[in-house]
């Protein structure tokens, strides 16, 4: 699999695009809010006045929440500044995601964005009664792995991704030794399944695990090279509260999909081999393993670290409402909500082994299992939110 070219959302703004089925990712960037502005706060604090603030988003994708990030960060930077009594910088604003991303869309999108600034500008100016408005702000995008170098040292003041993190760079590879004891590289043996599980072997726990430790580490040391000492980044992705990577919050929306391409294969609609051929480029790691890549890559401490229950629709959930029941249309109607969200994210990835001919048929059985699912359980994703400082 060529994750470098399939791994973007679906594109353009049809009933089946990203753009249009985002909601989960928008409510999960709503859910690091807090943190970002604390994080933006002791940054500006502990900061000499900066001219020109270097800011990216890593993994923007594309759609309405490509902007909103990025929105909000601006909004808290022009609120902070006057409290500060400093000028609000220049901003710097690289967005940032894998060649294939459909940045047309954010591009398009950029004209109204540069509107509402300018509205806010001006209202600043009348409620405070003060001429010195925000700084300029210069948006441009980025394509490319963020598992590599993106940018030029020390140019970046504040690092910003959410949802994106628990894509890894490629499939995991499985090992083996050949008759000379060479260790050689092969395809993950998880056969039936799309990620791992209860059922997958060990040596297939331990090819996802390396492979999150490998990427993960690669994309701090290369944001160690980038980011100025003492910036700042906040990271949100899906991961795991158990040290157990085959619990129900870390993979078991892919165990249902698995399902529903089984369920295919058995009638003859797939074929079984293509299945087992088939591995998502993900993992939901836990927080003891970002601990350890963090300390063992050595650039960066650790702010503050939180990991929050979220519903499959990106909500946030306490332990009251978490068993509430619902009934079998609403367990029904969430169950279709959700299958739009993952196939928007994922139908790129499973086109090319299944073709797009059966797309339709594979999320409607999806959705099914899903609101089946969800009318006799409450899952749960368990959303990690990281801060982090650069050390000088």
């Amino acid at each position: 699999m060529e994750v470098m070219r399939i791994l973007h959302m679906n594109k353009g703004n049809g009933e089946t695009s990203y753009a249009k089925n985002s909601t989960a990712q928008s409510n999960i960037i709503s859910q690091g809010r807090r943190v970002l502005d604390e994080t933006l706060k002791k940054l500006m604090t502990s900061s000499s006045e900066i001219s020109s603030f270097g800011i990216a988003d890593l993994g923007c994708s594309s759609g309405p929440n490509s902007l909103l990030s990025i929105s909000n960060i601006v909004d808290t930077i022009q609120n902070l500044c006057p409290d500060l009594h400093r000028p609000v910088p220049e901003l710097r604003v690289s967005l940032n995601d894998l060649p294939s991303n459909d940045f047309n869309y954010i591009f398009a999108s950029l004209p109204d964005f540069y509107d509402r600034l300018k509205k806010k500008e001006n209202s600043n100016k009348a409620a405070l009664g003060f001429q010195r408005g925000g700084g300029p702000c210069f948006v441009s995008a980025v394509p490319g792995s963020f598992y590599g170098r993106l940018f030029p040292r020390r140019s970046l003041h504040f690092v910003h991704s959410s949802s994106s993190l628990h894509w890894l760079s490629q499939v995991p590879c499985g090992e083996m030794n050949n008759e000379d004891g060479v260790v050689i590289t092969t395809n993950l043996d998880n056969r039936g399944k799309i990620y791992i599980s209860k059922t997958s072997p060990e040596s297939a726990q331990k090819a996802y695990a390396l492979q999150f430790q490998t990427d993960f580490s690669a994309f701090l040391r290369s944001r160690s090279e980038e980011l100025v000492p003492g910036g700042r980044m906040v990271l949100s992705f899906l991961g795991r509260s158990s040290p157990d990577p085959t619990t129900e919050e870390a993979c078991f929306q892919w165990e249902i999909l698995a399902q529903a391409l089984m369920s295919m294969a058995n009638e003859g609609i797939i074929e079984e081999e293509n299945i087992d051929a088939f591995n998502a480029p993900y993992y939901a790691a836990s927080s003891e393993e970002l601990k350890i890549a963090i300390e063992k890559e050595g650039s960066f401490s650790i702010d503050r670290l939180d990991i929050s229950p979220v519903d499959w629709e990106g909500e946030s959930i306490s332990e009251k409402s978490y068993d509430i029941v619902r009934s079998k249309s609403e367990s029904l109607a969430s169950g279709r909500r959700v299958a739009k969200t993952i196939r928007a994210v994922v139908e790129p990835m499973l086109e090319p082994t299944f073709g797009q001919n059966v797309m339709d048929e594979l999320f409607e059985r999806y959705a099914k299992i899903v609101g089946e699912y969800l009318y006799v359980s409450s899952p749960r994703y368990a959303l990690i939110i990281v801060s982090l400082v650069r050390m000088s």
